[in-house]
């Protein structure tokens, strides 16, 4: 039986868009719930693939979440071993600190949806379905350093680093997984920082998330199945 692990921060940031794509492939996927369920004894090369997802935490904030040394760990193992493993958002920053580059507060918030600048291994690369410049969300508030080897696939107008490959490893910054009933959850779940936010509400969000979803949902498919093809999954 094909096998995906699913390494989730808070319990609303899911696979979502995907889960339909792994199943149509025979996969079944599973979740580990990090700073819950045990980190410790799991063969980070077990599954055919990883899907380390997002959350509202920083990577270097180790001391508060001992959890995450045991993760990038796991990470670095699974990374160095050439098995297909996928970051967003938090995830892209566990990879990117996993192989040696730094993560830190970017500054600003990027929260909504804005299109992407591909590069041009971008533009040949899973990303391609992006290149007609559908926004995607974004959500975060930390970037990083490019890790050394990776290869830069994306930028946005705020932050130069958004995506990179690196082997086997696709890091994502911003979110093509989500749908919009999905986000329903979000705009609960991340109610203190919408409203800590300038500029940020809720009602501004679902509208741009009606606008928007449904093209980059689309996209965000077509990108992933590109990239399980690309890795033989």
């Amino acid at each position: 039986m094909k096998s995906v692990l699913a390494v989730r921060h808070v319990a609303f940031e899911d696979l979502d868009a995907f889960a339909p794509v792994l199943t149509e492939r025979g996969y079944t996927p599973r979740y580990l719930d990090a700073g819950y369920d045990e980190l410790t004894a799991l063969d980070p090369l077990a599954d055919d693939l990883w899907v380390v997802l997002g959350g509202p935490i920083g990577v270097y904030e180790d001391a508060a979440y001992p959890f995450i040394s045991d993760e990038l760990r796991l990470l670095r193992t699974r990374l160095d071993a050439g098995r297909p493993t996928l970051g967003i958002c938090l995830g892209c920053q566990m990879i990117a600190r996993a192989l040696g580059a730094r993560v830190y507060p970017g500054g600003k918030k990027e929260i909504g949806w804005k299109p992407l600048l591909l590069t041009e291994a971008g533009r040949n690369s899973p990303l391609a379905a992006f290149a007609d410049r559908t926004p995607v969300l974004h959500w975060h508030g930390d970037t990083f350093d490019l890790p050394a080897g990776a290869t830069l696939l994306a930028s946005s107008d705020w932050y130069p680093h958004q995506a990179f490959s690196w082997g086997n490893a696709l890091a994502l910054q911003f979110h093509i997984e989500t749908t919009a009933r999905g986000l329903e959850r979000w705009f609960i779940g991340h109610a203190g920082e919408i409203a800590g936010t300038a500029g940020l509400s809720v009602p501004a969000l679902r509208d741009e998330t009606a606008r928007h979803a449904a093209a980059a949902t689309a996209r965000g498919r077509q990108c992933f199945t590109a990239w399980l093809n690309q890795v033989g999954l």
